[in-house]
């Protein structure tokens, strides 16, 4: 077995049994644990190992484990750390709690992911500690218009069973649905009309999590639909069909697209990186000598190249490697290669290393006087950065 197998096997099982231990012990060794809720406890242990062993495998790959490792590391620079700090705090309330980096893209995407994500973590705060055990009411003794909510078995606060406090609560899990369908309604139509979307999407990965979801919220307004107003008209029945959906939604958490949660806050130690490297040291072009992106980026890349077995040296070349090269560069170079094909298969001579030719400009070689071509400098379309579809990361990449 491979070693990054076992030790992400290690990782799950620590992550599993410590959740394990919390759930006995959080419910006071499950005094508090609802017998009738072990399928859902047994689900989430399921998802806990799944999560966290493929997490450990994907932070084992090359490229992740050199944005974990480097991320880690300019945010606890010494000289930086506490600017880093707010700079973490402004990234975590912006772009994970805001989701301002999808609001960017499309207000619609922005919104629907914004009710999807608070309805759900709205959802998992009030149904995990119910269902581990770590949180539950009581009624004072001879006492039937109060509750006492216990947390982990020590009794925490107590107040009116007809309080706004206790109904905005009680009726948690009904927010939070309205929060979810809302949200899934909203990004079914993008699913459904924009084209754009509709030639890449995948059903496994972009329409069933969205089932799921609605699933899970439309059986739970079912629920309680029907022991408040239907007198528990077919309550048994629905339980069962909710029940099975929130278990295969945590079954099919490890798997899907669901992942992305839990990497996304793993972003913030790239933004760092991003940065660290825009203000560091910057690598030259070893073909045209401009400045291109970061000095730590280049050895970066090709360090996780040779860690992945890809092979990108230029064997008897300055260039020494393809990440030496600037993108510019790289383009030329396709199309000199291009021509150069072109010119052999004419039975022209070949172009110079350093040009590329668009048309056979006959010219009078000065040391010979033989007849053949010179080629051009080459030439963008997009003549400047402010012209074009170039975007804000490809102006700053840009030199003529």
């Amino acid at each position: 077995m491979r070693r990054e197998v076992v030790k992400a096997t290690a990782w799950g099982l620590a992550v599993t049994i410590v959740l394990a231990l919390l759930i006995v012990f959080g419910s006071r060794r499950l005094a508090h644990f609802d017998a009738a809720l072990v399928a859902y406890t047994v689900a989430i242990l399921f998802a806990t190992f799944g999560l966290t062993y493929r997490y450990s495998m994907w932070l084992q790959r090359p490229p992740t484990a050199v944005y974990w490792k480097r991320g880690w590391q300019t945010f606890f620079a010494p000289n930086h750390f506490g600017r880093n700090l707010v700079a973490w705090v402004r990234y975590v309330f912006g772009d994970i709690l805001g989701n301002r980096f999808i609001l960017n893209r499309s207000r619609m995407r922005g919104i629907a992911h914004l009710l999807i994500m608070w309805g759900c973590i709205l959802a998992i705060g009030i149904t995990f500690p119910l269902v581990f055990g770590w949180l539950h009411f009581e009624s004072p003794s001879g006492d039937l218009q109060n509750y006492t909510a216990f947390i982990f078995g020590y009794r925490a606060f107590t107040f009116p069973v007809d309080s706004l406090f206790a109904f905005l609560m009680f009726h948690g899990l009904v927010w939070s649905a309205f929060f979810v369908i809302g949200g899934v309604m909203i990004a079914m139509r993008r699913r459904m009309r924009d084209e754009s979307a509709a030639a890449v999407q995948i059903f496994t990965e972009d329409f069933l999590p969205l089932l799921l979801l609605f699933a899970v919220s439309i059986s739970g307004l079912m629920l309680t639909a029907s022991y408040t107003w239907l007198s528990g008209y077919a309550y048994e029945f629905i339980a069962i069909f909710h029940a099975v959906t929130v278990i295969v939604t945590f079954l099919w958490l490890p798997f899907g697209k669901f992942f992305h949660i839990f990497q996304r806050p793993a972003q913030i130690g790239v933004r760092f990186y991003k940065e660290v490297g825009e203000h560091g040291e910057p690598a030259r072009c070893r073909r045209c000598g401009q400045p291109f992106t970061s000095l730590l980026h280049v050895n970066d890349l090709i360090y996780t190249e040779k860690a992945l077995g890809y092979t990108y040296e230029i064997p008897g070349s300055p260039d020494e490697h393809y990440q030496w090269i600037c993108p510019p560069c790289r383009r030329a170079s396709v199309a000199l290669a291009q021509a150069n094909l072109l010119q052999a298969a004419r039975g022209w001579p070949q172009l110079p290393g350093s040009s590329v030719s668009t048309a056979p400009l006959l010219h009078t070689n000065g040391t010979n006087g033989e007849r053949g071509y010179t080629p051009s400098t080459p030439v963008y379309v997009n003549s400047g950065a402010g012209e074009g579809p170039l975007g804000h990361e490809d102006a700053r990449n840009y030199h003529p």
